[in-house]
């Protein structure tokens, strides 16, 4: 299934350029930043759902837990869009039977090849395994929305008093 991100592009340039004014700061001088907060922010989803690891039988954190760690992932990834200039603001979310622990392998992958090519092409697909992960975890277009606008508003309270 395709899902139109525009309204989310157009929410994410919204927040950027109210951080930006508020700190001084140019999409240019933050890429670096904005892709390490992208793999930490991953790293983040990976240990709230615990698929990783195999010592351990305790469950994955609640479900709006690990949907805030989503969030926070979708918006350094729609930021990075931005700031690239990338074009597609519509994505292929499809079913997977991949293993979960190997999709946030294959994330990370494709952040180092977006990091190093930083086109259309490499940003799509890096978009996409992002949706095979929300599809893993039974996230839906609704979902997905509604995550991100959640963490929009506590993002924009953060700004608001300086956080």
């Amino acid at each position: 299934m395709k899902i139109e991100f525009q309204p989310l592009f157009t929410k994410q340039r919204e927040l950027d350029e109210e951080i930006q004014r508020r700190h001084n700061v140019t999409y240019e001088e933050t890429l670096e930043r904005r892709f390490l907060s992208l793999y930490v922010e991953i790293g983040e989803l990976a240990n709230a759902t615990r698929c990783f690891k195999y010592w351990s039988n305790k469950p994955s954190e609640p479900r709006d837990m690990v949907m805030d760690e989503y969030a926070d992932g979708l918006h350094f990834l729609l930021s990075i869009g931005i700031a690239l200039g990338i074009k597609t603001t519509s994505f292929n979310q499809k079913e997977t039977t991949e293993d979960l622990s190997n999709l946030f392998i294959e994330m990370y992958h494709d952040i180092d090849l977006l990091h190093e090519k930083k086109n259309e092409d490499t940003y799509q697909k890096t978009f996409e395994t992002f949706l095979l992960i929300a599809s893993k975890l039974m996230m839906d277009k609704d979902d997905i929305y509604s995550s991100y606008l959640l963490k929009l508003g506590e993002n924009y309270h953060r700004q608001e008093t300086n956080y």
